[in-house]
């Protein structure tokens, strides 16, 4: 019952509500709007590792299209469809390539889908532009997936 508490004061305070592990409860919508909420609704080192992937994102790939769905950001090409999605852990970031399997090299993190690889950024970790953003050129170029 504990848990409930602070959810139940963030909602009251119109705060975004954090669901388990740290999520941030955004209302799904499209374009930089909702995505900005979400980056800025992350907890602790999060938020700013969210800025800077968001910020790279953007400056790497045109025509960029963003949404929240699913209580996570996701990033597309306009008629391609989504490449890449964001979600917040307890202990880290989960990026979903969708078609990751396609990737070179592949992100490692295997998932129950065989095109999508996921890459998890803990505290420690850093922010490794260059590898990152190597990924997100080549993800873009890929057919998205479409919700």
């Amino acid at each position: 019952m504990a848990r409930n508490g602070p959810n139940k004061t963030a909602k009251a305070a119109g705060e975004p509500v954090l669901l388990s592990g740290g999520n941030p409860q955004i209302p799904k919508g499209d374009g930089d709007a909702p995505v900005q909420a979400y980056i800025a609704a992350m907890p602790g080192w999060k938020s700013d590792i969210g800025r800077q992937l968001d910020a790279l994102v953007t400056r790497t790939i045109p025509n960029l299209q963003k949404a929240v769905k699913w209580n996570s950001p996701l990033y597309g090409v306009e008629g391609q469809g989504f490449f890449l999605g964001v979600h917040c852990f307890a202990k880290y970031i989960k990026l979903a390539f969708f078609r990751g399997a396609d990737l070179d090299p592949m992100p490692p993190v295997a998932s129950k889908d065989p095109n999508t690889r996921y890459f998890h950024i803990h505290e420690e970790d850093g922010f490794d532009e260059a590898r990152l953003a190597g990924w997100i050129r080549q993800a873009a170029r890929q057919p998205g997936w479409e919700p």
